[in-house]
């Protein structure tokens, strides 16, 4: 038996040369955006002291926390439904009886083609006054999320190799068995990016509760514009909030993915540029 060492590709030094080049014009390019956004800003007066100000204020900063804290609570609940109906329908799509597959299909079909903000409108009204406005945006957001997210799902365990299941069947599981023990599993690690990038696409969704008057984040960014006439400065502040809760989504997500991953193999990361051994039989 013998060893060879397999290396990660290095790039050359003419290609060392053309990625400095495009990474010097990108962060050129990303200055001459923020330096003319910042040239916009002051010929509308937007960046004087008395524009930002009010941010000081402490009932200001109780008003955007609250519907920051509105806008977690409803994405929270969405997301949880989201997963629960995404599972319940990629197993039905992929379920061996025709009835069963057809109505997950249909279901799966119709919310992925409805506009979310439809869908909010219509459980809204359907409730005619006996839906609180929180109620219609989680309604909403885990009906049309969780359509989309099934389709992740079922892309996910359909890229797992066949043995799997068969495995699983040899040893005695039933279908329901191996897919809620075996497959599902496996394919949340395997589609877990999708997965935590249609979360944060449902946080930033829930961002339409403001046309049903639910106190979100942005309905909060909206008054506090009115009160003070300073929109811009307002709906810059309320970007820079989502931009951080969706960051620490992000975030949190890939440390429980990496911890996942490890506590099934027990195995570590590999160093940047490791050399990988590899062993090869001769004859």
């Amino acid at each position: 038996m013998s060893q060879q060492t397999v290396l990660f590709d290095i790039p050359g030094p003419r290609a060392k040369k053309i990625n400095f080049g495009l990474s010097v014009v990108g962060i050129l390019l990303v200055a001459a955006i923020i330096a003319w956004i910042v040239l916009r800003l002051n010929d509308a007066d937007q960046l004087t002291a008395a524009k930002w100000e009010p941010f000081t204020y402490a009932d200001i900063q109780r008003e955007l926390i609250k519907g920051m804290v509105a806008t977690l609570k409803a994405a929270a609940v969405g997301t949880v439904f989201a997963l629960l109906m995404g599972a319940v329908l990629a197993v039905g799509r992929l379920s061996d009886h025709g009835p069963i597959r057809w109505l997950a299909t249909t279901i799966i079909e119709l919310f992925r083609a409805l506009p979310l903000l439809l869908l909010i409108f219509f459980a809204f009204e359907l409730g005619d006054g006996s839906i609180s406005p929180f109620m219609a945006v989680v309604i909403g957001l885990s009906l049309h999320n969780g359509a989309v997210l099934a389709e992740v799902f079922r892309a996910g365990i359909n890229s797992l190799p066949r043995g799997q299941a068969e495995a699983a069947y040899s040893i005695g599981f039933r279908k329901n068995q191996t897919m809620r023990l075996i497959l599902i599993p496996q394919a949340v690690r395997a589609m877990a990016p999708s997965i935590v990038a249609q979360i944060v696409v449902l946080l930033k969704d829930s961002s339409l509760g403001f046309i049903i008057a639910y106190p979100e984040l942005l309905r909060s960014v909206q008054q506090i514009g009115s009160q003070y006439f300073n929109l811009l400065p307002a709906f810059i502040v309320g970007a820079t909030i989502y931009i951080s809760i969706n960051l620490a989504v992000a975030g949190i997500a890939k440390v429980i993915e990496i911890r996942t991953r490890h506590s099934k193999t027990g195995i570590g990361p590999a160093p940047i540029g490791a050399t990988v051994p590899v062993t090869v039989g001769k004859g």
